[in-house]
């Protein structure tokens, strides 16, 4: 028998499956010829000349780390916090503060409480002038904004509205990362 064997198998290839490559290599047509690579002693005799125009390759730029997930706070925190049984490490009030006050406040108190070690903090931001109107309170709805940014991640590791204990709605129980030394 007069069988080639093809490829990793080992198998020999049939006659129907021989003559389906042929009629299939046949239409291929080469895009264009080249020299074969050079071999590894002809490419360390590269002329000092052809090595000088070649410039090094640019270095990558360093990947930004990822921003890291919020976390809820677990089911039992929570309910210890919500009863008053656990206790906080700080707590700052926005009542009063103008919107762009209330975020360099919050930003400076986030990164003094978690370089004293605080892990958990409340936010107090308050409900709004008009308790019925439902988009009441631009700091209620701003602080969840601001401390679901990037630029905070590395400090907040979750945060949720309080418990009727520490203001309800119109607070958040904030939680903290650890700092690294």
């Amino acid at each position: 028998m007069n069988r080639k064997k093809s490829g990793r198998s080992g198998r020999s290839l049939r006659r129907n499956e021989r003559e389906l490559w042929a009629s299939f290599t046949r239409a291929i047509t080469p895009l264009r010829s080249t020299d074969p690579a050079p071999s590894p002693e002809e490419a360390r005799e590269l002329s000092p000349a052809a090595s000088d125009t070649l410039r090094p390759a640019e270095q990558p730029k360093p990947r930004e780390k990822p921003v890291p997930p919020l976390t809820n706070l677990d089911r039992r925190l929570r309910q210890r916090l919500a009863r008053g049984r656990a206790g906080l490490d700080a707590r700052i009030d926005l009542h009063g503060l103008t919107q762009a006050d209330a975020h360099d406040a919050l930003m400076r108190f986030l990164r003094v409480a978690r370089a004293e070690g605080a892990r958990i903090v409340l936010v107090i931001t308050g409900k709004g002038m008009r308790a019925s109107d439902p988009d009441r309170g631009v700091l209620r709805r701003q602080v969840p904004l601001w401390l679901k940014s990037p630029k905070l991640r590395e400090t907040v590791l979750g945060f949720e509205p309080a418990g009727p204990v520490h203001g309800g709605e119109g607070a958040f129980y904030v939680r903290l990362r650890r700092a690294r030394e």
